[in-house]
């Protein structure tokens, strides 16, 4: 038995969930979502709540239905609170400027770097963070990740676009070559 997909999902007031066909289309005052209903899985509206269960006992259909209710419940608040990452830019000389539609990083490359920002994805930047916010978390979080990839923090200085709070693990740098007693 799926212990995350026996659990109910509440569906806050000013969100509307309806059932057509094989998709479930979720509405809210952030936007609007639709899921395709997964193979084996039932989902059923009752009191406010929405249901998952189990058509077929096989090992699949029981890892559909416990992906099912987290799909469902990401869209849910989703579409009524919304998501957020935040990223942290560490380097000297190292910023990140919105132009437009774009956001333009200077990351120490010989170029500054345009990364098109996706309809339903809201970027602010503020001094050396940059905050990305929406109501699909997967795109979201595939928002964040692409913008990391252009500069990661290297091990060495530390220094790149990181997730605020992530830890970096520091490697030592080279030794001098004089200092363990080389024969000179």
């Amino acid at each position: 038995m799926s212990k995350i997909g026996k659990k109910p999902i509440l569906i806050p007031q000013g969100v509307t969930v309806k059932i057509e066909n094989d998709e479930i289309h979720v509405q809210g005052k952030n936007g609007s979502l639709a899921l395709d209903i997964l193979p084996s899985v039932a989902v059923e509206i009752k009191d406010n709540q929405i249901f998952a269960s189990i058509v077929k006992g096989d090992k699949q259909s029981r890892a559909n239905w416990g992906t099912m209710r987290a799909l469902l419940k990401n869209a849910v608040d989703g579409v009524d609170a919304g998501f957020f990452k935040e990223l942290e830019i560490q380097g000297i000389g190292f910023r990140a400027t919105m132009d437009g539609n774009n956001l333009v990083l200077s990351v120490g490359f010989s170029h500054p770097v345009k990364y098109p920002i996706p309809e339903g994805i809201k970027v602010v930047v503020e001094k050396s963070f940059i905050k990305i916010s929406g109501f699909d978390k997967y795109l979201v979080g595939q928002v964040a990740a692409k913008i990391r990839a252009i500069k990661k923090p290297e091990p060495y200085l530390g220094k790149g676009i990181r997730y605020k709070g992530e830890v970096v693990v520091r490697k030592e740098g080279k030794k001098a070559a004089g200092a363990t007693g080389a024969a000179a």
